[in-house]
């Protein structure tokens, strides 16, 4: 192949996101005439070519990838893409049918740009940058986009496209992958918020997510439990319940919802959060997620709702209620302060006398609450137990300070910021590791 890509040609694979690189590498190999005469100038051939040269650098620095970075880059095209066959494989791995045919007709399509010798560019532009590109080695072995076991697993497949022998193996690794990490942001991201733009409502993934586990969090060990069951028979596919946490504030609630992210990720467990705000757009969040491989928590944190808010109605209807059934693939993972969600006042027993059904108001009320089938508590600790977590989280972050001394600090601490709970402990201890020794 040279100076003809036939990427026009693509049936599949077209209108890639952050396409920018690939339109402009693909542009400067089709507009080069190794016969000498070029039909653009020399000087735009260069600078477009000096612009995807240094875009594959800061994709370089931003996603943490290695080796051939145009590879690479082409790589994370494929992974991204989703099409009828790239969620076909998400779903079942290989597949049977036409659509085989018409997705190794692209695949030898991009069999063609792996195998594109930059070096003819570089001997036509005399701009040789890329030699520094084919063998990348990174500053920092992180991504500030993908989990380093994502970001190795595009690097490893990129290496394995590269030295396919046919289509057939090239589609075998494509598969493969698509099999075992899904595709788009779904498949390699692990936590999404929302945003209500002109075209509607959009999933996007939130990329720097706190590496919490559950056995980071002391003590709890009952509320522990009865949320690790549940979420394990949600992701092993098993009948689950919506599940509201509840309690006094600074307990671990929200870090237990990131502690099983992180645990239940890699096998198919995704968690969108949604303010209440946003509680009109959930329908239409459920309708994207809701035949995807994967299993969705919706979460919503600190939730409550003041007496003249009416946007839990919104969310009882999606959580049981409405025509259409909720999917087996979506759950609703609450926390809040309050056990009983919406607020009420000793005034709304005044307003009930004059309510010809009050058990009616009531229940109104109430009803929100009784929707999440597991309702698990958490207490703020006693001195006793705030002292064990001083200690435990002292011992972890290697703190030496005689016991005494440190359990004195702690009482101190606490008293001027917030009382016992483990927010408070933890917060106690960032402040002794922040101390210069």
């Amino acid at each position: 192949m040279t100076g003809s890509t036939r990427v026009e040609e693509l049936l599949l694979y077209r209108r890639f996101k952050d396409a920018k690189i690939f339109d402009d590498m693909v542009w400067v190999i089709e507009n080069l005439d190794y016969d000498g005469k070029e039909k653009y100038g020399m000087d735009t051939l260069r600078a477009s070519y000096y612009d995807c040269i240094s875009a594959l650098v800061e994709m370089a620095g931003s996603y943490g990838f290695e080796g051939n970075l145009w590879h690479t880059y082409l790589t994370y095209l494929l992974v991204n893409h989703e099409n009828v066959f790239s969620t076909a494989c998400e779903i079942v791995g290989a597949v049977e049918g036409s659509i085989n045919d018409i997705a190794k007709h692209d695949f030898e399509i991009f069999r063609g740009l792996y195998a594109f010798d930059l070096n003819e560019i570089e001997e036509k532009t005399g701009v040789y940058a890329m030699r520094y590109l084919m063998r990348y080695r990174n500053t920092e072995r992180c991504s500030k986009t993908f989990n380093r076991r994502i970001r190795d697993r595009i690097c490893s497949l990129t290496v394995a496209l590269e030295q396919s022998r046919d289509v057939d193996e090239f589609m075998e690794h494509m598969v493969e992958f698509y099999r075992d990490f899904g595709v788009g942001k779904l498949g390699l991201h692990k936590a999404f918020r929302i945003e209500h733009t002109e075209e509607g409502v959009e999933i996007l993934p939130i990329k720097n997510i706190a590496h919490v586990r559950l056995d980071d969090l002391v003590g709890y060990e009952i509320a522990k439990k009865k949320l690790l069951a549940n979420t394990e028979a949600f992701v092993s596919g098993r009948k689950a319940n919506n599940c509201l946490l509840f309690g006094d504030a600074g307990t671990g609630k929200s870090s237990s919802i990131k502690g099983i992210l992180n645990q239940y990720y890699e096998r198919g467990l995704r968690i969108i959060e949604i303010y209440k705000h946003q509680f009109q757009d959930l329908n239409d969040v459920i309708a994207q997620i809701k035949n995807r491989n994967y299993k969705f928590i919706i979460y919503m944190d600190d939730l409550s709702f003041e007496d003249f808010e009416i946007e839990y109605k919104y969310l009882k209807a999606v959580i049981e209620g409405g025509l259409e059934k909720k999917p087996d693939n979506v759950l609703i993972y609450a926390t809040s302060n309050r056990r009983h969600l919406v607020r009420e006042k000793f005034s709304d027993k005044e307003e009930r006398r004059d309510d010809l059904h009050s058990s009616d108001t009531v229940q109104e009320k109430l009803s929100l609450v009784n929707r999440f089938g597991v309702q698990i508590f958490f207490c703020a600790p006693d001195k006793k137990e705030f002292q064990n977590i001083v200690r435990i989280l002292a011992e972890k972050n290697g703190i030496r300070m005689p016991e005494e001394e440190l359990l004195e600090e702690a009482n101190k601490w606490e008293l001027s910021h917030g009382g016992l709970s483990g927010r408070t402990a933890q917060q106690f201890i960032d402040y002794l590791l922040g101390q210069v020794c």
